[in-house]
């Protein structure tokens, strides 16, 4: 319902399933983890985010989302609706902000959006 917000909570692996992490709000388990987003279009009942990471814990992004009742599109593994839009959870790395390991500068790495998901935003639209 909200434009934007944060979803803090401890990352870890998940107590029922190996294969899958969790979100441990009380921080028993895991490691710290904050997803900042903000809606930036709503597509009927897919809504498009831009999330920034505080952290980058495993699965971060879609286990996140999942905890807020808000699984990524794709993502059978977390609750997400599987649709014959894509093929794959509809997640993408506009950018990436790190600093270097050696020279200590920071850099920023973008890519463009995929064609399968700039196809599934435009058949959302």
């Amino acid at each position: 319902e909200s434009e934007e917000g944060t979803v803090t909570g401890n990352v870890g692996r998940s107590l029922k399933d190996r294969m899958k992490m969790a979100v441990f709000p009380d921080g028993t388990q895991g490691k710290h983890a904050v997803t900042h987003y903000k809606v930036l279009e709503r597509l009927g009942y897919v809504n498009l985010l831009e999330c920034r990471l505080e952290t980058g814990r495993t699965h971060q992004i879609r286990v996140h989302m999942s905890h807020i009742g808000h699984p990524v599109l794709g993502d059978w593994l977390y609750g997400g609706v599987n649709i014959d839009l894509i093929e794959r959870q509809a997640l993408h790395a506009a950018s990436l902000t790190f600093t270097h390991p050696i020279t200590k500068e920071q850099l920023t790495l973008t890519a463009p959006v995929p064609e399968d998901m700039q196809n599934v935003l435009r058949r959302l639209k």
